[in-house]
């Protein structure tokens, strides 16, 4: 991954006719949810509350995963052992790190040193996992549309998420690879690979077999009663663990390298997502999105129930958030439509590939890395909202197929 740790500003450009202050982007974010709090009748305390409250829901969870991804990134960008077997690794096992880590940001993070000219692959691979593939997002909102989704099992939401991640997930590896032939990024075809041994590769990979590892023995044994245990076994808890053993494979004069990078960039991550969180729940707090709950049943609710989710997604940012806000508010509308369960589950799913920009943590964190060379933001919200959108209109297409083929 590449180390972004100089202060970086996303600038909105002064244009002569437009005579805009030349600000960096998170200013520009704090002044319109000032505008748009105050626009739209918020009292004062109200939008003090608001703010806040926004502002820091979901810092101390970043923080647990930005401070360990860095680190981790830092460590192994100094190990060296970059090669072509370790592009193709992290390839194909992104959409499994974004499910097995419920989290796209952290899938990302962790790949990402090894991914060389794969990682904008690799980001799209990590955001279909944790959409599509259980037990991320199909279990979430699944969990969250409670009773209206039926008896649903794990095994039928874990078959139809593999057999509609594939497809999605190929669509955005393509894409990837058309902007990366008209586009600048960090690492071309031409891009020399240095050579790593199969013991090599084996090293670079400890810290992620050992993530796994952690992964898959939380899910077998579940919880133990023993706190670090339980800690260690949840995603945050193995990612912390991959990072310390990436470290102990570091020199002891970078060691400390590695954790100043890790801070300054975990820093300006934090103060760009908390301003685009309350951003988002000042929109949401104003903009009353329960009446675009969609109304009627079959097709037409399937296709309402993917158009809420997007206007969820536009307006929360986070995936996470979206899933939990949606659920709910779709659950009475998926109980009286009459539409298959799964169908629904996976409209939803994919109305939040819709899209990713910057009030998206995940925008920043492939912006500063895979896209670090665009030379604008406009290209980089092009990039990764054409590649999602295309994601979520493919995905989509193949669920209403299935759902005229089979009723």
């Amino acid at each position: 991954m590449a180390d972004t740790s100089a202060p970086q500003t996303q600038v909105i450009p002064s244009k002569p006719g437009l005579a805009l202050p030349d600000m960096p982007l998170v200013i520009w974010m704090v002044l319109v949810t000032i505008a748009l709090g105050f626009a739209g009748g918020m009292q004062a305390d109200t939008f003090v509350s608001t703010f806040n409250t926004g502002f820091g829901t979901a810092l101390g969870e970043f923080a647990l995963i930005l401070l360990p991804s860095f680190i981790l990134a830092a460590a192994l960008a100094r190990s060296g052992m970059a090669s072509a077997g370790a592009e193709r690794a992290t390839l194909f096992g992104a959409p499994v790190a974004g499910a097995g880590m419920i989290c796209p940001d952290t899938a990302y993070a962790a790949l990402a040193p090894a991914a060389g000219r794969r990682k904008l692959d690799v980001a799209f691979g990590a955001y279909t996992g944790f959409k599509l593939v259980y037990p991320a997002g199909p279990l979430i909102v699944a969990t969250g549309l409670g009773a209206a989704a039926g008896e649903t099992s794990a095994a039928t939401l874990a078959l139809y998420g593999v057999a509609l991640a594939l497809p999605v997930w190929a669509v955005g590896v393509a894409w990837a690879q058309v902007v990366l032939r008209r586009g600048a990024h960090s690492g071309t075809d031409a891009d020399p690979m240095p050579h790593a041994s199969g013991g090599g590769l084996l090293v670079t990979f400890a810290p992620f077999l050992l993530l796994a590892g952690l992964l898959a023995l939380g899910g077998i044994i579940g919880k133990t009663g023993v706190p670090i245990l339980d800690f260690l076994f949840l995603p945050k808890g193995a990612l912390l663990a991959a990072a310390v053993l990436a470290l102990v494979q570091t020199a002891r004069h970078e060691r400390r390298d590695c954790f100043d990078s890790a801070v300054r960039r975990t820093a300006s991550l934090l103060l760009v997502i908390g301003a685009a969180s309350a951003f988002g729940a000042v929109l949401t707090t104003l903009v009353p999105l329960g009446a675009l709950i969609p109304h009627g049943s079959g097709l037409g609710a399937l296709l309402g129930l993917f158009g809420l989710t997007v206007a969820f997604k536009l307006a929360q940012g986070s995936s996470m958030a979206t899933f939990a806000a949606v659920a709910p508010v779709a659950a009475p509308v998926v109980a009286a439509s009459g539409v298959a369960p799964a169908a629904a589950i996976f409209a939803i799913c994919l109305g939040s590939f819709i899209a990713i920009l910057p009030n998206d943590s995940y925008y920043w964190l492939v912006r500063r890395d895979a896209l670090a060379d665009e030379p604008s933001d406009a290209r980089a919200i092009w990039v990764l909202t054409g590649g999602a959108i295309l994601q979520a209109v493919v995905g989509m297409g193949l669920v209403v197929a299935a759902v005229l083929l089979w009723t």
